[in-house]
């Protein structure tokens, strides 16, 4: 069995080679009798290395490990940061994304020193059904220890076929035994729509997080509930927002654009250039739009801030975008693994390349480390505005996230507001099974600094009179965060982030410059397709 497996492997990796050379993604490449000698050549090297490798080495090697992490992406990372190789948890947890789904248990979890803690069970999911809180500590999943793995280990851990039993042993502060749960697994939505409330009586909030195959529909419940049509302004945040689905991301920026209008085009050395258009068109929805962006938006994000900044649909607002432009076709292989491969690049309306460079640059420097590119071409919007191309999406009012000073940091990193909250401070009763007093109108008074500043001295966290001063109002900010997450649920907790949240706070003073630019826009736009009918009836 082991040497079929090796085998089924080998032969995905000379299919990746082919695919690099073209022969399975696109038209038929003329291969001369050279090009395939060299590629057999090549196939043989590799053959003879392994064997070598696998016979000497001075321990056994997992040759299926090798092949996965190693030839494999160390292959495709010559060729561009973003064709890579899914081994099968990989490309098992990418359709999850793209199908916007999975089966599982239904709660938020995170990674504490040696364990992981639930954050926040999701609303009506098993998970809360059964009694699920947040603080509690995942101890083990059907008898096995939990202990040292990592979240994502845990998490697949509580995965599994609809209809099935996970037994799962938690660690709740307060108890001095175990809490066993059985939980019946259950389909788990993975929205793209975070959050869509009304953030000002007459102004719009949508968060979108990804592009999957239900973001369109989402998105569409969403601007009606927020009655799109009856706002003075709507925020579209897609900070943090990686991408995803092309065609979901065609379908987001139909909502906003007239019919007709292009959305963007990609093209490839063998793949023929694409067009994308608005089908259907925003239907009357004009309200002045702000997209807030920043370097964690990506791909799709920049296919929908890219072509609301080039019609002059709204404004862009923010940091710059990542500079993710490289359009990668998705097959699976053999063994339950996938390939994603670099076929083509996009550009937005007005032609701009959305991809920044990447060459003589590590992989962690440009995945971590980038900075903002210089840009490589100018072009211009339906209005005439000049924006630049080659480096992603930049921000038509820049608004630099405040960055976080060193105190901040470290209490962050230490986890202190939930630990807090969830374990020796203010909170505690409510993981003892009474929910404590906390109404919508909650804040930290003097009595809970207090006790805050009792739990900073027990766990032995340094802080001096100064720090405490100067970050004061922040303090009591995580603090009540912290506490609408545990009484009120994640998106409450996420509509107290928004309260102290500059940038956002910067898009909704923005929201008047965005109207005024989309009226000149529509202005100038009709004035051209006047003057151009009367030129024809010349």
């Amino acid at each position: 069995m082991h040497g079929e497996r090796r085998g089924a492997l080998l032969v995905v990796g000379v299919l990746v080679i082919s695919a690099v050379l073209g022969g399975i993604y696109g038209p038929p490449v003329r291969a001369t009798s050279s090009d395939v000698n060299s590629l057999q050549d090549s196939v043989k090297s590799f053959t003879r290395v392994l064997s070598v490798v696998e016979k000497n080495y001075a321990t056994p090697v997992d040759t299926d490990h090798a092949l996965y992490s190693g030839a494999i992406p160390g292959m495709l990372r010559v060729l561009d940061p973003h064709s890579s190789f899914f081994d099968p948890r990989a490309y098992a947890n990418l359709r999850e994304d793209q199908r916007g789904r999975y089966y599982g248990v239904g709660m938020t979890i995170v990674p504490r020193e040696n364990f992981t803690y639930v954050l926040a069970p999701m609303p009506g999911a098993p998970a809360s059904r059964a009694g699920i809180r947040p603080g509690d500590v995942i101890m083990a999943v059907d008898g096995k220890s939990a202990e040292g793995l990592s979240s994502s280990e845990v998490a697949d851990m509580l995965k599994g076929p609809k209809g099935t039993v996970v037994h799962i042993t938690m660690r709740r502060v307060g108890y001095d035994q175990l809490l066993n749960f059985t939980v019946t697994r259950d389909e788990i939505p993975k929205h793209s729509v975070d959050i869509a409330f009304r953030i000002k009586p007459d102004i719009g909030y949508i968060k979108l997080s990804g592009f999957n195959e239900t973001t369109d529909t989402e998105l569409s419940a969403a601007l009606k509930q927020v009655d799109a049509a009856s706002l003075d302004g709507l925020v579209l945040d897609l900070r943090g927002n990686p991408g995803g689905l092309l065609n979901e991301a065609v379908a987001v920026s139909d909502m906003f654009l007239d019919k007709n209008q292009l959305i963007v085009s990609h093209h490839g050395r063998t793949s023929q250039e694409r067009r994308y258009y608005a089908v259907r068109g925003n239907r009357g929805i004009t309200v002045p739009l702000v997209v807030l962006v920043n370097g964690g938006s990506a791909s799709a994000s920049e296919i929908v801030s890219g072509a609301i900044q080039d019609h002059d649909r709204g404004l862009i607002v923010g940091d710059q975008s990542f500079g993710k432009g490289l359009v990668q076709t998705v097959s699976g292989l053999s063994e339950n693994t996938g390939l994603a491969l670099t076929t083509a690049r996009y550009y937005t309306p007005s032609g701009r390349l959305i991809q920044r460079d990447y060459k003589d640059t590590s992989l962690y420097d440009y995945l971590y480390n980038h900075k903002n590119p210089r840009p490589t071409e100018v072009k211009l919007t339906d209005s005439g505005r000049q924006v630049t191309g080659g480096g992603g999406i930049t921000p038509d009012v820049p608004a630099p996230q405040p960055k976080l000073d060193p105190f901040q940091e470290m209490l962050l990193r230490r986890n202190v507001f939930f630990e807090y909250q969830g374990g020796v401070g203010g909170f505690t009763t409510y993981f003892l099974g009474t929910k404590p007093e906390i109404t919508k109108d909650f804040v930290a008074d003097d009595d809970v600094m207090k006790i805050f500043f009792q739990y900073l001295d027990k766990e032995k966290i340094k802080h001096t009179e100064t720090e405490i001063a100067q970050n004061l109002t922040w303090i009591k900010h995580e603090i009540r965060k912290e506490a609408f997450i545990s009484v009120f649920g994640l998106t409450e907790g996420y509509k107290v982030d928004l309260e102290d949240d500059a940038q956002l706070q910067k898009a909704i003073e923005s929201l008047p410059q965005a109207r005024a630019l989309y009226q000149n826009a529509r202005k100038i736009i009709a004035q051209r397709t006047a003057g151009a009918g009367t030129q024809q009836q010349r």
